[in-house]
């Protein structure tokens, strides 16, 4: 025994010495500074619910529990002035917070307010960069970041981006953080390729420049982490860690001071090789560590002393900030960014480009929630004044919201359960909002006889109310600040119906019956709505109008109806199938079902359009590659997509009517397809309906919608960020790289926030979305847009479970969607999908009551019928992004001018002065976007760059334009967003 142990103690000092001869940093001057940043990284739900990482139950999954972090990271934090540690996700801290005693959050006060304990990014949640829109990004960071704000004092506000593990990262973030007041932005994951080509040439840090309105403005520093958001090789300390301890003790056996510095040393000599400066920062931590933050800072502070005395290195604990300071103290200068880290891949068949659409259904349900929260807020402000507005019943929505907003929600990268609770908890606080809402409009009807309830399902053409009431009452709430016009489809039982608007004057109506699928979509003997009322309303800015319903004994308003096979037996081959309204008119093969082509008829513009149904088989891996299709992987097991029937036929039915005009299309039983033009309505409405995708053929399927055009678009196509700027594409290219092409269908999808559009010198097509999905040009004349994923294979990346939803009755998941396609010139395509991209965002909210009287006119006449919170519209240009109430007499006040300069944007100004009819603007102080520190201190770092950049329309807005008094009058950039706290007072 004692040879065996002398032979393992000889070992032990040569392998010692082979480490400490190789390698040394003291190649310069300058001694290797090594930042230590203690962090954990806290999923707001993954493999578990919110509820199950905060407690640690449902432990068969995961053991991560974050209440324990919170507790022992505090109670370590105490023993020594020199550790740190930095949080991130407020949806966890607020709830640990809300649980300790005034002892425990006096000792955190004081621990932020040494700067031990570190907000860093400070958001809700860590969100999604990929398939979350601008306005839900800007309210979850509103929300965390508020409560640090009230919590802990400005002094605590948090100055760093930390997105250490979203899957890809957008420039609109980037410009989003920089408005934000952050000084710096760091990332965990960018492409492989761009990775080792950055770390060779030493580039893992720059200037990003997200926004070519914003110009100078915008500028982020960015950082790349070497290890993502992990500790070096060898050094994690955690429970679930297998890494040894630093054994110290001379009087045991098994010391390994030197062997764990000479590591130590190699593995920080070697991260310093890929970073300009003799700075460098290590993430010590990783997903749900320091439950036991002793056996973490214990470590830690002898990899501290053990080092230091080494002398070779100077090792110490630091934060981002503390690091990003350093940093901009070297006087270095930086590269400057301007496109995105679109799409990830973390190997060449490794493409993060499923979540793009994973989950659709999920995605449709948080975009619609978005609108409910935003109508909600604005009604909360309106009842300024009322005594319940200490305890806003829109808290729950904005919680919800905020939730969903993270990189493993909106992505639909968690198991089934997760995404079960993430819908959950939308559901139970969008009812919240709908006692709000209901309230607030029954409050300024006036009337004791209406109670307005809402329906969930109209998408499904199911709505009690309209289904089983002879004569009902319809309010449409417009949460946009100018008037809007649009049509309604409500279910109903005859085919027979009068409308009045708010004044009584008769509106027309189409009667069209119920498509079949969508009768097979309804829950069992849940509704038996054989009809759809279709008519037109318009609702003022801000505000609300009422349509009376009373079913008819006359027969009006029938369309004219036929039904064709499409097929050569019942079809000419000459006869004309089309659709049309004023502006557009479809033309239809008459073989195959299908559109063929789309005319403008006010330029008299031609487009030849082939729009069909494919899927792509999804890869189980193969002999090039082990990668399967995932939630988060697209890899589709060849390039060409399989047609969805033989040829791509579909039976059409035809409706034609005085209001709306539809190709009711059925490709089999996987995909069918509406296809309408209403009444003067410059787009095509494209409503598709998806699933279930069979798998008993044991292969993984994603369907996806194909347009095939004349557009000579040379590989470019255009998608937009988060919803606001527009972004290049260009196929198998990527700015900072040349582009090894492994995967030429999935290394070229992109994000589709809002849309998506090729265009030529004559001709621009555009596709709005109404949630978040994957698409891409792959060859010329070609967009391509991912409706629906159903896969049978785990993609290795986390989430232990194949993305095969099972549905309401388990034989998989049926997602029912829109998009509204634009055909226009280039230049008249800017402006329209701008107006329509707002449109879809913000949607009316309907809403139903009982009419209780025999006479309509009678209770007409006894109501306020119609309803707005404006004395006067906004302009065209300008959105209402934000107006939410703070406090009883503060108002929160977002305004967007939403057109970019070279789509036609111009400088417009807002007066606030008797501009809202419940309240006056008594004065202004100018915030930042998220609203934690006012503009007037925000300073902007200056950094040396190492090109001279062009500089772009809208720069930082000097002290003599940054509104704090009096002034009411608000001028708005292209693409810029103002936010304000206001004084208010009741009118």
């Amino acid at each position: 025994m004692e040879g065996l142990k002398l032979f393992r103690f000889l070992l032990f000092c040569t392998l010692a010495v082979q480490i400490t001869e190789t390698f040394d940093c003291s190649s310069t001057n300058e001694k290797l500074q090594i930042h230590l940043v203690p962090h954990t990284h806290n999923d707001v739900g993954w493999l578990k619910t919110v509820d199950e990482y905060f407690y640690g139950g449902n432990k068969t999954i995961q053991d991560a529990a974050v209440q324990y972090i919170l507790d022992t990271v505090v109670t370590e934090l105490q023993k020594s002035p020199n550790r740190t540690f930095i949080y991130v996700e407020i949806a966890f801290f607020k709830r640990w917070w809300d649980q300790q005693t005034d002892e425990v959050k006096s000792v955190v006060k004081g621990l932020v307010a040494n700067k031990q304990l570190e907000f860093i990014n400070g958001g809700w949640c860590m969100n999604d960069e990929a398939a979350t829109h601008y306005n839900g990004i800007i309210d979850q960071m509103t929300l965390g970041l508020r409560f640090i704000n009230d919590t802990f004092g400005e002094d605590a506000r948090p100055t760093i981006g930390w997105h250490i593990d979203p899957f890809g990262h957008s420039a609109e973030q980037a410009s989003l953080f920089s408005l934000m007041s952050f000084d710096g932005f760091f990332l965990g994951r960018i492409d492989q390729e761009d990775k080792d080509k950055r770390m060779a040439e030493q580039r893992m840090e720059m200037l990003w420049q997200g926004s070519r309105n914003y110009g100078q403005s915008s500028q982020i520093f960015t950082g790349v982490t070497y290890n993502s958001y992990h500790a070096p090789s060898g050094f994690c300390f955690d429970d679930h860690c297998s890494d040894p301890p630093i054994q110290d003790d001379g009087r045991l056996y098994d010391v390994n001071v030197k062997e764990r510095v000479d590591l130590f040393v190699k593995e920080t000599c070697d991260q310093a090789k890929s970073y300009k400066t003799n700075h460098i920062m290590l993430t010590m931590g990783e997903d749900f560590n320091y439950q036991n933050a002793l056996k973490w800072f214990k470590n830690l502070d002898k990899l501290v002393k053990y080092v230091n005395e080494d002398e070779r290195v100077n090792v110490f604990y630091s934060t981002p900030s503390r690091y990003l300071k350093a940093l901009h103290d070297s006087k270095k200068s930086w590269e400057v960014k301007t496109d995105d880290f679109f799409p990830y891949a973390h190997c060449p068949h490794c493409y993060w480009t499923g979540y793009f659409t994973s989950r659709p259904a999920l995605k449709a349900y948080i975009r619609e929630s978005n609108g409910i929260l935003q109508a909600c807020k604005q009604m909360e402000t309106f009842n300024f004044g009322d005594p319940r507005m200490d305890t806003p019943s829109s808290d729950g929505l904005r919680r919800a919201m905020g939730v969903n907003q993270h990189h493993d929600a909106v992505t639909g990268t968690e198991k089934q359960h997760v995404t079960n609770d993430y819908a959950k908890r939308l559901s139970i606080a969008r009812e919240e909002c709908k006692d709000l809402m209901s309230s607030f409009v029954e409050s300024k009807v006036s009337s004791k006889d209406v109670h307005f309830q809402y329906c969930d399902f109209l998408n499904i053409s199911m709505c009690k109310i309209t289904e089983t009431e002879k004569s009902f009452i319809l309010n449409v709430y417009n949460p946009i600040g100018r008037s809007v016009s649009t049509f309604v489809r409500l279910p109903v039982n005859s085919r027979s119906f009068s409308v009045k608007d708010s004044k009584g004057k008769p509106v027309d109506v189409q009667v069209v019956s119920t498509t079949a699928e969508t009768m097979k979509l309804r829950p069992l003997r849940t509704s038996y709505a054989s009809f759809e009322l279709v008519f037109k309303v318009a609702a003022p800015a801000l505000g609300f109008t009422n349509y009376f319903i009373t079913k008819t004994e006359q027969q009006e308003n029938n369309p004219v109806k036929k039904r064709r096979e499409a097929t050569r037996k019942e079809l000419k081959e000459e006869e004309i199938i089309f659709i049309e309204n004023e502006q557009l008119r479809l033309d239809f093969s008459p073989s195959t079902g299908r559109l063929t082509k789309m005319t403008q008829k006010v330029k008299d513009l031609t487009l030849k359009v082939d729009q069909q149904f494919f899927w792509y088989n999804g890869s189980q891996g193969n002999d090039v590659s082990r990668q399967t299709s995932g939630a988060y992987i697209f890899r589709p097991n060849r390039s060409e997509p399989f047609p969805l029937t033989n040829g791509n036929k579909a039976t059409i039915e035809i409706v034609k009517g005085a209001l709306v005009q539809e190709v009711r299309q059925s490709f089999g039983p996987i995909v069918s397809q509406v296809i309408r033009l209403y009444k003067d309505e410059p787009y095509a409405e494209f409503e598709y309906t998806v699933g279930p995708i069979p798998v008993s053929d044991h292969l993984g399927k994603e369907i996806i919608t194909r347009f095939d055009t004349d557009i000579e678009n040379g590989g470019k196509f255009y998608t937009d960020a988060n919803g606001r700027e527009m972004k290049e594409r260009i196929r198998n290219h990527r700015d900072t790289w040349t582009l090894n092409v492994s995967e030429p269908v999935s290394g070229n999808y992109y994000p589709i926030n809002s849309r998506i559009f090729i265009n030529d010198t004559k001709s621009q097509l555009t596709v709005m979305t109404d949630r978040s999905q994957g698409g891409s040009s792959i060859r010329d004349g070609q967009l391509e847009i991912m409706l629906h994923r159903r896969l049978l294979k785990d993609d290795f990346l986390g989430v232990g479970e194949p993305l095969n939803e099972p549905g309401l009755d388990g034989k998989g998941l049926v997602t029912r969607g829109k998009h509204r396609v634009l055909f226009t010139t280039p230049g008249e395509g800017y402006h329209l999908h701008r107006e329509q991209g707002e449109l879809m965002m913000l949607q009316p909210i309907l809403s139903f009551s009982k009419n209780l009287h025999p006479s309509i006119e009678v209770v007409r006449n006894s109501m306020t019928s119609e309803y707005s919170a404006l004395s006067r519209p906004l302009p065209s240009q300008v959105h209402l992004l934000t107006m939410e109430t703070v406090r009883k007499n503060k108002l929160l006040l977002r305004l967007e001018n939403f057109f970019e300069d070279y789509e036609g944007g111009k400088v417009v100004t807002v007066k606030l002065d008797g501009l809202f009819k419940e309240f006056s603007v008594v004065s202004l102080t100018e915030l930042n976007l998220s609203a934690n520190q006012e503009l007037k201190n925000k300073k902007m770092w200056h950094w040396n760059t190492t090109e001279s950049h062009h500089q772009a329309s809208l720069d930082h807005r000097s002290n003599t334009e940054i509104h704090n008094g009096d002034s009411l009058d608000i001028t708005l950039r292209p693409m810029e967003i103002r936010t304000f706290m206001c004084k208010i007072q009741k009118n």
